[in-house]
């Protein structure tokens, strides 16, 4: 995208795809930009091209947007845009990742007492995404009936197959009803950690192996050894950890109280709330595809060959891996037996989704198909046609899918996805920005195709409550990857009902006009600005995202400390987009506003002439601004609800308003301090139709104490009177 100032007008660009070819913009010389058209096959060729871009010129940035997609729908056909599609229901709720809790050691009865401990921290998850490691995979050249045993993660489990469709043996084995009793078997919450940190040794014994290798040292004797021993340590604590056998018998997997099924009977029979357990699988069915003669499908290793741009883009320890083990690819022609054969199991063990990663795959193994796009045609059909059979049109979650042969091809059915490459926001403090900035400004066009996803982070990581604003303004489902007693309950709090509903913004969150065209990462200079909407305001949100960035050179995101610095910016209301949303557009035509400051709880009035609200925000920190149209009432009262200020979102809490000559009701939704602007102290206030006290402040300032409201699913009724 473009800024034109001479035109007073943003130019954008879109590589799209014709015949069996997609086009990618990449960068040229002084300033230029090159277009590659690619087909990935030696078999696809063509000398010459009639529509490989498209160009589309407007004086809105974000009506730019929609109209070029638009017209890319109309042109291609091959997918549809977001506002045509339903995006799951889980979009609106709270859930848990197993990934970062478990990783490959993800087994039945930690994922049980996960669940336990966010509803004895008076939240319940409304969804459950059993990460990698529930698969049945192992790798070539091992017992072919035999799950690969004592996974962690790092490289290993990349180059592993899948080699039968159903649940691996540790949630094959799980007997139905067996951890709804008094006493259920146990799970030590240091486990998972302890056989993490093994593993960590592990891998640094081997980079200190290679390092050694390669500077020469003949003799490595030393380090094998070491490995070997950190090896059989590791292999000793599975043994000492392993979970309850059972019989032969037991073990045939056809009872109906064995197995997957059970365990999502059992979970739905204990955590009432959950509505929706999703699983992960990659694209190609694991990792490595699907093992040769394992199946019934035709299945072959296919060598994996990088494309020109990703190849000079970027060294990723996943890519590395998938070629080095090459991808066992079911045939395209069996890609909707392949689909449905994974799915329709799942869905009859009590599954209601997929989050489908490692989308990108295709690419590397399209030499013998015809190319990446007739590949990507075959596959994206059968994902397609499986999604709408069984996980009712839209129960998947895109991950790992940044190629835009996905979203002009595989978005007709599929409708979220995830907005940042990088996959969770952990490590190294000074890395969390890079995160937002990516989900912000992928938005700008990945929005038109899919619900916007922010991904998990994890409450008590040292830029929890960083991360934690943000995704209250995303516009998008909200989950969290906690270990076991990992959890900062207050801070989750501040996100979720206690229901597992959140008060989700009614948009996708996207970077402001003056941030478009600036570097909130490493300029030294801009901070980072989104907004969105609610039912009855709109919102900004501004975050000091500076410290590191991408550095093309080295192809690594590094670290740009003296960029870690607080920085001042401006915040007007004129900065939210109300146009973008018809509910949206008569609260920018309001002649007032009350601005309300999430963390410095302070509260003002505001117009469209007023001048810019300044702010300094702290590195790593940030500040939510609520902008809530003010309604004149009788007698000269200024009147506008701000919500729960215990909430980040607060404006999202307000579920309903009406209006009086002298009066006005608010419906919220949630509990604690409930706030109002009110230029004028009130008659009286009730609350569920009981007469309440109030506080009132000349300021402007009016509140009261909301319980939560159990037999209307937390919502209060709220009446101030004149």
């Amino acid at each position: 995208m473009l800024d034109v100032p001479e035109i007073k007008s943003y130019v954008v660009v879109i590589p799209i795809i014709e015949g069996k070819f997609r086009s990618a913009l990449h960068p040229g010389t002084d300033g230029h930009v090159l277009i590659c058209a690619e087909s990935g096959s030696s078999h696809a060729k063509v000398s010459s091209f009639d529509a490989i871009a498209y160009i589309h010129v407007s004086d809105n940035p974000y009506t730019l947007m929609k109209e070029a997609y638009t017209s890319i729908r109309v042109h291609l056909n091959t997918f549809k845009l977001l506002e045509e599609k339903s995006p799951p229901r889980l979009v609106n709720k709270f859930g848990w990742c197993t990934w970062d809790a478990f990783y490959l050691t993800v087994v039945p009865s930690g994922i049980w007492h996960g669940l336990n401990e966010f509803v004895g921290g008076g939240l319940s998850p409304r969804f459950l995404i059993i990460d990698d490691g529930w698969q049945s995979i192992n790798m070539d050249g091992h017992d072919p009936n035999e799950d690969a045993k004592n996974l962690v993660f790092g490289a290993t489990h990349m180059t592993a197959r899948l080699y039968r469709f159903d649940e691996c043996e540790k949630f094959r084995k799980y007997k139905g009803g067996s951890m709804l009793g008094i006493n259920p078997p146990p799970f030590d919450p240091k486990r998972p950690k302890m056989l993490i940190s093994k593993t960590i040794e592990i891998l640094v014994a081997r980079e200190s192996l290679d390092n050694a290798a390669q500077s020469g040292v003949i003799d490595l004797s030393q380090y094998e050894v070491q490995i070997e021993k950190l090896e059989k340590e590791l292999d000793q604590m599975f043994v000492e950890v392993e979970e309850q056998k059972c019989s032969s018998q037991d073990c045939a997997f056809k009872s109906e109280n064995f197995g997957m099924k059970a365990f999502t009977k059992d979970l739905r029979t204990n955590f009432k709330g959950l509505d929706d357990i999703y699983v992960w699988h990659a694209l190609a069915g694991a990792w490595g595809g699907v093992r040769p003669g394992a199946t019934h499908l035709k299945s072959k290793i296919v060598p994996c060959k990088l494309s020109p741009g990703l190849s000079g883009t970027m060294n990723d320890l996943a890519v590395v891996k998938i070629v080095e083990g090459s991808i066992g690819l079911v045939h395209p022609d069996q890609a909707d037996d392949f689909y449905d054969t994974m799915h329709s199991y799942l869905s009859g063990a009590g599954i209601t989704g997929v989050k489908v990663d490692v989308i990108q795959t295709l690419e590397y193994v399209c030499e013998e198909y015809g190319g990446r796009v007739e590949l990507a045609k075959a596959y994206y059909k059968g994902l397609s046609k499986s999604l709408a059979k069984n996980f009712n049109g839209n129960g998947l979650i895109a991950s790992m899918q940044q190629c835009n042969d996905f979203f002009l091809l595989g978005t007709e059915q599929i409708s979220m996805g995830r907005v940042d490459p990088n996959g969770d926001p952990v490590g190294v403090y000074w890395l969390q920005g890079v995160h937002m900035i990516h989900c912000a400004y992928n938005s700008m066009w990945m929005g038109q195709f899919i619900q916007p996803d922010w991904d998990m982070f994890q409450s008590d990581h040292i830029c929890a409550k960083f991360h934690a604003g943000s995704r209250a303004i995303c516009g998008g489902p909200i989950y969290v990857s906690d270990s076991l007693g990992g959890h900062n309950f207050d801070l989750l709090k501040k996100l979720v009902f206690h229901d597992g509903t959140i008060p989700k913004c009614m948009h996708f969150a996207l970077p402001t006009r003056d941030c478009l065209f600036k570097n909130p990462l490493f300029d030294s200079n801009t901070i980072l600005k989104i907004w969105n909407f609610n039912k009855y305001g709109g919102v900004i949100g501004a975050f000091n995202c500076q410290g590191a960035g991408w550095d093309p050179k080295e192809q690594r995101f590094k670290g740009y400390p003296k960029c870690y610095k607080p920085l001042s910016c401006s915040i007007h209301v004129s900065d939210i987009e109300w146009d973008q949303k018809n509910e949206a557009k008569i609260m920018g035509e309001a002649e007032e506003y009350v601005v309300y400051l999430s963390e410095a709880e302070k509260l003002f009035t505001a117009s469209r002439g007023s001048d810019p609200i300044l702010i300094t925000v702290e590195p790593s920190t940030f500040e939510i601004f609520s902008f809530v149209p003010i309604k004149k009432l009788g007698q000269g009262v200024k009147f506008a609800p701000i919500g729960l200020t215990n909430m980040f979102n607060s404006g999202g809490t307000v579920q309903g308003l009406l209006y009086g000559e002298s009066l006005a009701k608010i419906e919220v939704k949630g509990e604690g301090n409930f706030m109002v602007y009110s230029s004028v102290l009130p008659k009286k206030s009730y609350l569920n139709g009981a007469e309440v006290v109030f506080e009132w402040s000349e300021n402007g300032k009016l509140g009261l104490n909301v319980p939560w409201y159990e037999e209307c699913g937390g919502i209060s009724n709220v009446t101030f009177v004149f």
